[in-house]
């Protein structure tokens, strides 16, 4: 692909020669000729000088040597994101409906659709134009899929959910599932609260790997447009959450928890039930959310708290040990004054 064109469609200005050929993208230090690279921090800069790419993309008004040609974009992170794009594509099924397919009855199947080989299709399943359900995908009855979605191989869609345009289900993702509604009894067993609500994603949300989206007794279980989700990451009933939420791995959040709009949780953080995180919040890795949460703050710990008093609480740890010794130093003298103060003689 000319370079000329990789600008072109990055929105870069182009120094240098617009018919170079490019034939693949990589990291700075594997860059090869032929092969186009980025550079978005300063502190970068000393690998151009082995650096063998044939062309960079750089930020606006950086100033570096380099004898190549640069593509400068306000955030090359970015375009380097969508330069891969123009090269790579992942693997989807092909057009049609493999012969090992098991399709119910009354499935509408749009245009352009793939249905990959082992997929179960249960009846009344609306399938979008354009998406791709992969190997061995169980889709319940009653589901609903919209345009351009991905579902990887052993996903499971149980009854009535419902999935939004473009969005992608990794493999092993389990979505629309029983939540974990159960009800104490007088001789101490549980009853099964029946779990007959839905899953509700909007568009452009991505799960991950052996994730799990559960639906509520009741209502639905709600992710708006542009969730992304990570691997490992269990959702339980009732949760809503706001547009552009992003969850990294192995968060857990109970019953009820409502996101605001653009929440970011860091690895392991969780959230009690029935929690209100507010708008643009940040949740450090490991973090343990046990109430509502105002919005625009960064939280940490656990119980959570504000990020600055976390650090405090951190650096404090530390000195534990040593402070430990010297409230015992302490005690000893206070100690040998009280006797000296009650035995004056001595």
């Amino acid at each position: 692909m000319r370079l000329g064109v990789i600008a072109e469609h990055l929105g870069c200005e182009l120094y240098g020669d617009p018919d170079l050929e490019i034939t693949g993208v990589a990291a700075l230090p594997e860059a090869q000729p032929g092969e186009l690279s980025f550079l978005g921090d300063p502190k970068y800069l000393p690998l151009l000088a082995s650096c063998r790419a044939s062309a960079l993309i750089v930020p606006v008004g950086l100033s570096c040597e380099w004898a190549g040609a640069m593509l400068r974009s306000r955030d090359p992170r970015l375009s380097f994101a969508q330069a891969i794009g123009l090269f790579h594509r992942d693997w989807q099924p092909p057009v049609g409906i493999h012969p090992t397919a098991v399709v119910g009855e009354r499935v509408e199947i749009g245009a352009g659709v793939g249905i990959a080989a082992g997929v179960v299709i249960g009846d009344e399943v609306k399938i979008g134009p354009g998406s791709r359900i992969h190997p061995n995908v169980t889709i319940y009855p009653r589901v609903q899929i919209g345009a351009d979605c991905v579902v990887m191989a052993g996903a499971v869609l149980h009854e009535r959910t419902v999935i939004g345009d473009r969005c992608v289900i990794h493999c092993g993702a389990v979505i629309g599932d029983d939540g974990f509604g159960y009800v104490p009894l007088p001789d101490g067993s549980w009853q099964f609260m029946p779990q007959s609500g839905r899953v509700v994603l909007g568009n452009d949300v991505h799960i991950g790997s052996n994730t799990t989206v559960d639906r509520p007794a009741v209502g639905e279980t709600y992710l708006a447009d542009g969730v992304k989700i990570d691997n490992l990451v269990m959702v339980a009933h009732g949760v809503k959450m706001g547009p552009n939420c992003l969850l990294v791995g192995q968060v857990g959040l109970a019953g009820g928890v409502k996101l605001g709009e653009r929440v970011i949780m860091g690895g392991q953080s969780g959230a009690a039930g029935h929690i209100t995180v507010g708008d643009h919040v940040t949740v450090v890795g490991r973090t343990g959310i046990t109430s509502d949460v105002e919005g625009h703050q960064v939280i940490a710990g656990f119980p959570h708290q504000s990020d600055k008093q976390w650090r405090r609480v951190a650096v404090a740890q530390q000195k534990l040990p040593e402070l430990l010794k010297t409230v015992r130093q302490l005690e000893k003298r206070i100690q040998h004054l009280e006797q000296r103060l009650n035995n004056p003689s001595q």
